[in-house]
């Protein structure tokens, strides 16, 4: 989601650090099909929860469809809330899907919350089950996401009031029941419901880790007889719970909990946990933080970095209104988007921060990171790259206009963490631009030659096509050939909106999945 209004500076620092976000055109939902009858399972690689898997890489590992037809879509909002300008400021969560192409879809029902998730056939839409959750939002300013999570056995994890999971077993199947994880343990939040579902909020995607194990992040706002205070938590997949304050892990009285919307990330070995906390929003102030990397099996701390901006060595912005969550590479490297500590100092755009795996060194940063989690492109997608990384990365590049050199040309990039180049906009070193593409529909405004934004928080990567899946808020989901480095299939979803990023994902059978303006699109043959 753009920072401005169209033709316009504002920035809105002073009213709790919130970010004052672009018009455009709202609207009602598209109406969807009757309910048919759920086909068949088709079976292939499941797409686990948000960016795939644990390091959030967003890899598919089936050939997607050609984007040739809406299969079928259906509303995730009920009652979707827009802006006066039109916009729509939520986030939504990523659908998930299992190994079997069941697709099972997070929907919120009411104008200030209320959800449920439904379960339908990846193939056809039909609904093979559904079922409601307590879970209660956070203290917000844009709507945090709501995601669920599979593990490799096939069971549901979805956010719960109190801070409880909500698991089902065999998310294929068309009965069965909801039963309930807790941390701090089933007895403690039994003997009072009341006071911890008040008191006790999950405000991150859940993780599970190659084992089964499960990680989040969560609010207290107030007293309860666990004692709990805001924090990660863990729970092993032998149902074991733990937790660690935010506080206590960052060694920083100034931070106060897990950054919102930010999901927790593991590393390729599975002994690491990253998790990205920051501090109350303070109108007038930074909200900074930390990303720590913590001991997967029992959240001891085995390192911390203070997230700066790379321009002035201060306090990056670490937004409760993004969804920017840690990507860890292949070799373990850890990647992570923040705002700049002066906004509008880069454009809006903030910066990819790179670390090594204990968090020791800062990298070379990337010259994008607001709202995004940076995607893995192997090196192999690429046949004209000639560099020596063998994975590169693939992010927003949009460029806002209304500060500084903002211009409004909106790209999508893969870059080269293994390599650098002079940042246009800072005169910093950045992570090298190996492929770029500006947007393909132009933007009236101030800015001669703008284009619309790019509406994603996390790809979908398709190697064996070469191509990445990107939605615009132009309406339409497009595949990024990266051998030819053009568009080459597009498909219209809305008429376009500005709203907050969204996430893209792939299904067992190759379907592309993108949301736009409150609906689930299945688009493929």
């Amino acid at each position: 989601m753009s920072l401005w209004p169209r033709g316009s500076l504002v920035i809105a620092l002073a009213c709790a650090g919130a970010i004052t976000a672009c018009g455009g055109g709202g609207g009602s939902s598209p109406v969807t099909d009757p309910e048919p009858t759920p086909a068949p399972a088709v079976d292939g690689p499941a797409w686990w929860g948000f960016g795939r898997d644990a390091q959030h890489s967003a890899l598919g590992a089936v050939a997607t469809q050609d984007l040739d037809r809406i299969r079928w879509s259906r509303p995730i909002d009920l009652a979707p809330q827009y802006r006066p300008s039109g916009a729509l400021l939520i986030h939504y969560g990523s659908p998930v899907v299992t190994s079997h192409n069941t697709v099972v879809v997070p929907v919120k029902t009411g104008a200030a919350g209320g959800f449920r998730f439904e379960a339908r056939s990846g193939s056809n839409g039909g609904l093979i089950w559904s079922a409601d959750s307590d879970y209660v939002l956070p203290a917000h300013n844009w709507v945090p996401s709501y995601n669920l999570a599979l593990n490799a056995a096939n069971r549901l994890h979805a956010p719960g009031a109190g801070g409880k999971l909500l698991v089902r077993d065999n998310a294929d199947a068309a009965t069965g029941t909801v039963g309930k994880l807790v941390f701090y343990g089933a007895a403690a939040y039994d003997a009072a419901p009341t006071t911890f579902d008040a008191a006790v909020f999950i405000n991150t995607p859940i993780t599970i880790d190659a084992a089964g194990n499960v990680f989040f992040g969560f609010i207290v706002t107030g007293t309860n007889p666990a004692g709990l205070v805001s924090g990660i938590a863990r729970i092993g997949a032998d149902g074991a719970g733990s937790w660690v304050s935010a506080t206590t892990a960052a060694a920083d009285a100034a931070i106060t909990k897990p950054a919102t919307n930010s999901a927790p990330a593991v590393s390729p070995d599975q002994a690491t946990l990253y998790v990205a906390v920051n501090s109350a929003v303070v109108a007038g102030t930074v909200q900074g933080g930390y990303l720590l990397a913590l001991d997967s099996r029992t959240l001891a701390v085995k390192g911390r970095i203070a997230l700066l901006d790379p321009l002035t060595g201060t306090r990056a912005r670490i937004s409760d209104d993004g969804t920017s969550s840690p990507t860890v590479g292949p070799d373990g490297e850890v990647f992570f988007g923040v705002l700049e500590a002066s906004f509008g100092s880069h454009n809006g755009r903030g910066w990819l921060l790179h670390f090594d795996a204990l968090l020791t060194t800062a990298r070379t940063p990337g010259g994008f990171g607001w709202d995004d989690t940076a995607s893995v492109v192997p090196a192999t997608m690429l046949p004209s790259y000639t560099g020596t990384s063998s994975y590169l990365l693939m992010t927003k590049y949009n460029n806002y206009g209304g500060a500084g050199t903002g211009d409004g040309l909106n790209r999508v990039a893969v870059i080269d963490p293994g390599a650098n180049q002079i940042d246009a906009i800072s005169g910093l070193p950045i992570m090298r631009e190996v492929l770029t593409i500006l947007g393909p529909t132009a933007e009236p405004g101030a800015y001669a030659g703008a284009v619309k934004e790019w509406c994603i928080n996390t790809a979908a990567v398709d190697p064996l096509t070469k191509s990445i899946l990107v939605n615009s808020e132009d309406g339409y989901l497009y595949r990024w050939d990266l051998a030819l480095n053009r568009f080459s299939q597009r498909i219209q979803l809305t008429s376009g909106i500005a709203e907050s990023y969204t996430p893209t994902a792939i299904g067992a059978d190759g379907a592309v999945y993108a949301v736009n303006n409150a609906v689930l699109f299945s688009i493929g043959k």
